[in-house]
């Protein structure tokens, strides 16, 4: 089934996971589009700096400390994602709390993990 991703935190350095993770979500056939500190291209994907605002997001993938994560929250419950996903080093008790109160449902997980063994 195809997930709409919003990758936040993307990267253009290739070493980043971020950058990784859209290059697998491609490899995946997922649709994806991201935003991050830096505009540029990852895979095809458009990385954009600002808080657009998308449709048909299925899927959140996160890649911020939740420090950073706070200035999106509302952009997040915006975007009535299905799923967010909090990658090792991105886990947010405190958005966990206003994710459920919106009914969305969140997983502390890896994005990567999850693709490649097909619990996407």
């Amino acid at each position: 089934m195809k997930k709409k991703t919003l990758v936040i935190g993307a990267s253009l350095k290739p070493s980043r996971y971020s950058n990784i993770a859209i290059q697998r979500l491609k490899r995946h056939s997922q649709p994806t589009v991201a935003i991050g500190l830096s505009e540029g291209e990852v895979e095809g994907v458009e990385i954009q700096t600002g808080k657009v605002p998308f449709e048909d997001i299925h899927t959140i993938t996160l890649y911020l400390n939740a420090k950073r994560q706070q200035e999106y929250y509302d952009y997040i419950l915006s975007l009535h994602p299905e799923r967010v996903i909090f990658n090792p080093g991105t886990e947010n008790p405190e958005l966990y709390k206003l994710l459920q109160e919106h009914g969305i449902f969140y997983e502390s997980a890896c994005t990567l993990i999850l693709l490649s063994s097909q619990q996407y």
